[in-house]
Formats: C-alpha cells, structure tokens, sequence
C-alpha cells in the first residue's frame, strides 16, 4: 500500500525502544493500547549495500559577481518563564518540569533556544506543557491500578533482552543519566497508566467486510509495480580503489558465480562470501522489491534474470554482485486476500487512536486547568 494511507501516528509506549525506555528523566507518555502493523501491499527488504542512494543536486556554477555577505543569524534571548506555569486539578506543573522537556526536545532537534523566535519558543512551551496536562490527568486517573514487582521485573528483562549483552544495557543505562531504580519507577507508572488507559477503551473489532470495503473504495493504494525475488552475494569495492584491487575483486565474484552455477547452495555461499553487513545471517536474502528500490545496474540486471538463474557479476557503486533470481510478480493489484489481514490491523489501529483521543479529551474536559504561560509579544 502507499505511503499516502500510512500516514497516521501509530499508537506507541515508552518500551518501543531501548532508547525511548531509558529516557528515564523525561515524563511517562500518555499510554495507550498497543499499537498493531499498518497495511502494506509487499514486504521490500532492502539491505543498505544495494539500496538506491538517494541523489544530490549538482553544486550551482559559480558567479563571478560579486555576492552580498549574509546577514548574521538573529540571536533571541529565553522566554522568561513563571515559576508555576499551570495547575492541573490544584496540582501545580512547575517551570523546572516544563524547562526539562523543553531543553530535551532541543538537544534531540539539535536545535538551540537562541535560534527561535519568541513565538517559537512559546508555541514548543506550550504543546510540550500540553503533553505534560495529559501526563498528570492519566496519572491521576489511574492511580488505583495495582502494579507488581513481577510485573516491573517481566518488562525490565524485555529492554535488557533487546541489548546484545548486559553490559551495554549497563551501558546505556548510565549514558541515559538515570538509575535501574528510577527506570523500574518509570516503568511502573508507564503499566499503570496503559493499564487504566486499556480498560477505558473499548474499540470495536474491525471485520472482514469493513475491510473490504477500505480495500474497494482505495483501490490505487493496492496498486504493485512488477517486482522480483532475489539474493546477491556482494564483494564489495571502494569508488577510488585502484584498478588492481576491482579486478581481483571481480574475479572473486566470478568463481562465486561459477560456484552457484555448479550446484552449490547460493544462501550457504552468501554466509560463506558476501561483504555485506548482516550477510552471515540473511544469507544475502533481499525479499521482493521494485526495480526503483535499487541502484539502477543491479535492478537492470535482476529484473532481466530467469528465475533461478544464477548471473555473471555486476558492478554498481557498492561493489561487484553476483544475483540469483527466485521469484517475480506481475504488476497489478495486490489481491483482497493477501492484504486482508494488514487492513483490519491498520483499521483496528485507527479505530484504538480514536477512542483513547475520545478518552483523553472527556478527562480534560472534566478537569480544572489553568495555564500561566507569557504571551509572545
């Protein structure tokens, strides 16, 4: 499916990443029910060594007249902020909390508050301190929910098991500026608020014939292009290696080629071979892609392969590949029956969004909430 219908934010919690789980110093996000896959008419594995690269512009000619100097950059002093700049159900959020978010919503921008206007800066304050609302409404309403020290520990060992060692959870741990003890308090406000926020929402199950129905009434967005099932083997060559260098590396994926051609498993020897990053477990597997997805002298060469033909080697600004070709789709629509699955998920999703939105504005609507924010001017 395009891109255009996979716009929507998905429905996240703090543990989508290691990273977003150790953001320990920044408030919980406002929970909401897990999120589910959005549709999309063909997997497109592409490994980084044969992605197309995106293209650049050619540097303008040079002018020989003679060019204004640039104004210098205008430096803008900090909003100054009250000490209290809002009062959520008489609990007060202080400049120090809003101050926080802010200067780390900054430093991940790589941006600096002297570059923004006033009215820049006042309108980060205020959908940050409008994120900060929500955060004190939810936790307030879902102070009730009992959490474990079971359950705490069972999603610790979650993050730890998306580290390749201890160690480096260790690691990111300290560099994160935070404490096993905070994270776990973290992560226990995170259950309790998602918890309350699942028993608050009740969306409906999407059905088969409200999926085909989205799948009828957008037939464009399950429009394919032809695409083809590959592996490579990659040796891979730098633009600037000299001659000597692009020839032995040639030879090295002829006699892989004629390996392949002989018989020999051509995943085993894309393990055994293939240069390319994550080859020793994918087996050099691309998955299906669109000719467009490639550089064009590694898509030109696929695309006119036979099926499980193995090709001599092919040079693209990567390297030297040597394809085998296992499968190839016509272009056309992509069948009801293979997106079936992917819709309802997509429509489930949205249909969640909506409901927690439903939610989070009743209990904003129902709360007393004043903000002190200064004004621009």
């Amino acid at each position: 499916m395009k891109r255009s219908i996979l716009s929507a934010t998905k429905l996240a919690t703090i543990l989508a990443t290691p990273v977003l789980a150790l953001s320990a110093c920044k408030p919980p996000a406002s929970p909401e029910p897990q999120a589910t896959p959005e549709p999309t008419a063909t997997p497109t594995a592409t490994p980084a060594a044969t992605e197309k690269a995106p293209e650049t512009e050619p540097a303008p000619l040079e002018s020989t007249s003679t060019q204004p100097e640039a104004p210098a950059e205008q430096k803008f002093e900090p909003l100054q902020l009250p000490e209290v700049v809002a009062t959520v159900n008489g609990q007060n959020i202080t400049r120090e909390q809003l101050q926080e978010v802010f200067t780390a919503a900054l430093q991940g921008a790589g941006a600096s508050v002297e570059n923004l206007n006033p009215e820049q800066q006042l309108q980060g304050y205020t959908q940050l301190l409008n994120d900060l609302i929500m955060d004190k409404l939810v936790a307030e309403a879902s102070v009730s929910e009992k959490i474990s020290q079971a359950d705490i520990d069972a999603e610790i060992e979650k993050i730890k098991g998306q580290f390749p060692d201890p160690s480096i959870f260790e690691q990111q741990l300290q560099q994160s500026g935070t404490t096993l003890d905070k994270l776990k308090e973290n992560i226990a406000n995170m259950l309790q608020q998602q918890r309350w926020m699942q028993s608050q929402v009740n969306a409906p199950e999407v059905t088969d014939s409200q999926a085909q129905s989205f799948y009828d009434s957008n037939p464009a967005e399950f429009e394919q292009p032809e695409t083809v099932e590959a592996s490579h083997i990659l040796f891979m060559v730098d633009p600037n290696a000299p001659e000597d260098v692009v020839k032995a590396k040639q030879d090295a994926a002829t006699k892989a080629a004629e390996r392949a051609s002989k018989g020999e498993d051509f995943n085993a020897l894309a393990k055994e071979l293939s240069e390319e990053p994550g080859a020793d477990q994918s087996g050099g597997d691309l998955g299906y892609f669109a000719k467009d997805r490639m550089v064009p002298e590694f898509a030109n060469a696929a695309f006119a392969q036979e099926i499980n033909a193995v090709g001599q080697p092919v040079r693209s600004q990567f390297g030297w590949h040597v394809i085998k070709v296992t499968g190839k789709k016509d272009a056309g629509k992509v069948p009801f029956t293979d997106v079936k699955d992917q819709i309802r998920a997509y429509l489930q999703s949205t249909e969640q969004r909506q409901a927690v939105q439903k939610v989070l504005e009743n209990l904003k609507a129902s709360a007393k909430i004043e903000t002190f924010l200064p004004t621009a001017g």
